[in-house]
Order: C-alpha cells, then sequence, then structure tokens
C-alpha cells in the first residue's frame, strides 16, 4: 500500500506501540470499535510484524507498529498518566461498540457534571481511551 501524504505539518500525532507481534489485530480492533480507516500499512521483512501504520479515526490520524526491541521501540512499559480522547456524536454508540470489539471499561460511561457524556475503557493492548459527547437534552 503506498503511503499518501496525508499528514498535516505540526500537531501531534499519537504513536502506539503494540506488544506482543499484536500490531495486525490492533489494526483490526480498532475498525472494528473506532471505525478506523488504515490509510497505510507497512510489514516487516518477516511479513508478520507490523512496521507502520497509520490510521484515520473520528478525523483525526493515529499511527503505530509492533515492538522492536532490536531498535529500541519497546512496548513492556504499560501506558499511565494519558488517554487517548475521542469526542463524538454519540458516546454511547462508540462506547458499546468498542465494548463489542473488546474494551475494557475503566471508568463507566455515563453523564458527568461537566456536561458530557463519558467514560474510559482499556484497550486489548494496554492503551486507555475516553469517548465524550454533550449530554442529549
Amino acid at each position: 500500500m503506498a503511503e499518501p501524504n496525508l499528514i498535516p505539518p505540526g500537531g501531534v500525532i499519537p504513536y502506539l506501540t503494540i506488544p506482543s507481534r499484536g500490531g495486525q489485530a490492533a489494526v483490526e480492533f480498532y475498525r472494528a470499535a473506532f471505525g478506523a480507516e488504515e490509510l497505510f500499512r507497512n510489514l516487516a521483512e518477516d511479513g508478520e510484524r507490523l512496521m507502520h501504520s497509520r490510521l484515520l479515526i473520528n478525523g483525526g490520524l493515529i499511527m503505530l507498529s509492533d515492538e522492536f526491541p532490536e531498535y529500541g521501540n519497546e512496548a513492556d512499559v504499560v501506558p499511565r498518566g494519558f488517554a487517548l480522547h475521542l469526542q463524538v456524536d454519540d458516546a454511547d454508540d462508540w462506547w458499546g461498540r468498542a465494548l463489542l470489539a473488546g474494551g475494557v471499561p475503566v471508568m463507566p460511561l455515563a453523564d458527568q457534571f461537566w456536561g458530557d457524556r463519558y467514560g474510559r475503557l482499556m484497550d486489548p493492548f494496554g492503551h486507555c481511551w475516553s469517548i465524550a459527547s454533550p449530554i442529549k437534552a
């Protein structure tokens, strides 16, 4: 798959390292859970490990790869202190898809005092996601 030049200048793009040769499974999870569109995929020479993938999720870019310890790219530390946030049109719909795909609730989806319906879940690869939409009147 030829890599299109769709990376805008500036900004911040999360880059996830996926443990245990789970990169290709992660792409499938993000498709099922968050409607991800894969824009680019490059496999390593072994034909199994995912060297690089670029996804479009909810209008934003995210990149990921399998871990490559031989290049200093390891996923042995559980990410803490951040979540990948999805501000969406219908939090209940996105939440339900993510759970059906294998996400595990960390903070149940509920109406919050700041005006959003919000929850947090862990994906099967150790990354935390928050999902929110304005509370419907």
